[in-house]
C-alpha cells in the first residue's frame, strides 16, 4: 500500500502523492531540472546541496542506479519529487533500483506528483522553500508549512565549506604531463578533473578555504574555479584567491558558480534568478562568433550585466562573451588583459550535451600560450 507523502512550499501550495526513497521530513529550495537523461548525475551533483530537485521528465528510474556514473561521493540533494518512478530498472549497467538508493542514503522524495502543475507554479511564483514529509513526519498542513517557513533561504546561504573536500587530492594526468593545474573545489563534480586529467593536465584539488600559500606552492600553470552550490556574493575567500591569481597573471577557467566568482573578482554583481536554470538543454550564444551551443546547467544565481558589454576591472578590460537566449541571462566572461576566462554551464556535462567540451581545449591553449611568453 502507497503510504501519503507531502510537498509543502512556502506559499502554502501542497502537493500530495505517495513516499518515494527514505520516510521522514526534509526541507530545502524547490527547483526544477528539465534534464531527461542522467538523474544519477544530478542527483549527486554537490551544486544541488539543500535543494528540492523537481524533474519534469515524467518517468525516473528506468535504469535504475549503477556505480560508475556518481559525479562524487554521495547523494547530495535535500529531497527528491517524480511523477512516475519505473517500477523495474532495465539497465545492464545498473545495480540496484533508484529508491533503494534513495533509502540508503537517507534521502526523503515524493511519487505521484503532478509535476506540470509544480513546474509551472515555480516558474511563475519562483524557486522557494519548500519540505518534503511523509512517515512519521506527515502531519497537518499547518505544521508541515511551519516547519518549512522556519527554514532557511538560499540567498545569502555559504554551502561550499559543506560540500568541498576536506583534503587536498590529485588527479594524475593520462599519459604524458603536460600541466599542472590548482582547482578550487567549490562543490566540483568528479568528471570535471577526468576530463582535464585526458589532456594531460594534472589537478591539484583543493579545499575551498586552502589559503593562497597553499595553492602557489603547487606552482600551478593553470587555476581552475568549479562549480558550487549557495550565494556566491558570500564566497570572499574565493574571490580574493582569484583575484591573487588573476594578479599573478596565473590562466585562470571558471565554470558554474566560477563563473559567478570570477565575475565578483572582477567587480560585477550578481542576484538571485526567479528560478534558475537547471537541465542539459540551455542554448547559449557566443557573442564574438554567433555559434549557438546547448548547456549543462544548474544555478539559481547569476551575473549583472548586458551580453556582449564591455567593462572595466581592476585587471584591465573585460568583456560579457555569452549569453542565454531565452533570458538574456549572462553566462560567460572573457579578459582582455589577463588571461583568464569562464562560462555559467557545464563543458565536463554528463550524460552530456557535449557542444562545451573544446573549453578544456580552449584552457589548455590559454596555458600553453602563457608558457611559450
Amino acid at each position: 500500500m502507497n503510504e501519503p507523502a507531502a510537498l509543502v512550499l512556502e506559499d502554502g501550495r501542497v502537493f500530495r502523492g505517495s513516499a518515494y526513497g527514505a520516510r521522514g521530513a526534509t526541507l530545502g529550495e524547490a527547483v526544477f531540472c528539465t534534464g531527461m537523461t542522467g538523474y544519477q548525475e544530478t542527483l549527486t551533483d554537490p551544486s544541488y546541496h539543500r535543494q528540492i530537485v523537481v524533474q519534469t521528465a515524467p518517468q525516473i528510474g528506468n535504469t535504475g542506479w549503477n556505480d560508475e556514473d556518481d559525479e562524487s561521493s554521495r547523494i547530495w540533494v535535500a529531497g527528491y519529487v517524480v511523477r512516475d518512478p519505473a517500477r523495474t530498472p532495465s539497465n545492464w549497467r545498473s545495480r540496484r533500483r533508484l529508491d533503494e538508493e534513495l533509502v540508503r542514503q537517507g534521502v526523503v522524495g515524493i511519487s505521484g506528483v503532478d509535476t506540470r502543475t509544480l513546474t509551472r507554479h515555480l516558474r511563475e511564483r519562483g524557486a522557494m522553500r519548500a519540505g518534503v514529509f511523509s512517515g512519521d513526519a506527515f502531519g497537518t498542513q499547518d505544521a508541515m508549512l511551519g516547519e518549512v517557513l522556519a527554514g532557511p533561504r538560499m540567498k545569502g546561504a555559504d554551502l561550499a565549506g559543506e560540500v568541498t573536500t576536506a583534503e587536498p587530492y590529485v588527479v594524475p594526468a593520462q599519459g604524458e604531463r603536460r600541466f599542472r593545474v590548482a582547482a578550487l573545489d567549490l562543490g566540483i563534480k568528479s568528471n570535471t578533473p577526468r576530463q582535464m586529467s585526458l589532456r594531460g593536465i594534472e589537478v591539484h584539488v583543493l579545499p575551498a578555504g586552502c589559503p593562497a600559500e597553499d595553492l602557489l606552492a603547487i606552482e600551478p600553470d593553470g587555476v581552475f574555479l568549479s562549480n558550487g552550490p549557495g550565494d556566491p556574493a558570500t564566497q570572499t575567500h574565493a574571490i580574493e584567491l582569484t583575484r591573487e591569481a588573476l594578479r599573478r597573471e596565473i590562466p585562470l577557467f571558471g565554470i558554474c558558480f566560477g563563473n559567478q566568482i570570477l565575475g565578483r573578482a572582477l567587480g560585477l554583481g550578481t542576484y538571485k534568478m526567479r528560478y534558475g536554470h537547471r537541465g542539459v538543454n540551455i542554448p547559449v550564444i557566443d557573442v564574438e562568433t554567433g555559434r549557438v551551443a546547448i548547456t549543462a546547467q544548474n544555478h539559481g544565481f547569476a551575473l549583472e550585466g548586458e551580453p556582449g558589454a564591455d567593462f572595466g576591472s581592476p585587471f584591465g578590460t573585460a568583456k560579457v562573451s555569452h549569453y542565454c537566449p531565452n533570458d538574456g541571462t549572462i553566462e560567460g566572461l572573457r579578459c582582455a588583459d589577463v588571461p583568464a576566462f569562464s562560462v555559467q554551464y557545464h563543458p565536463e556535462a554528463a550524460a552530456g550535451p557535449h557542444d562545451a567540451a573544446p573549453l578544456f581545449d580552449e584552457f589548455v591553449t590559454l596555458m600553453a600560450k602563457k608558457a611559450g611568453a
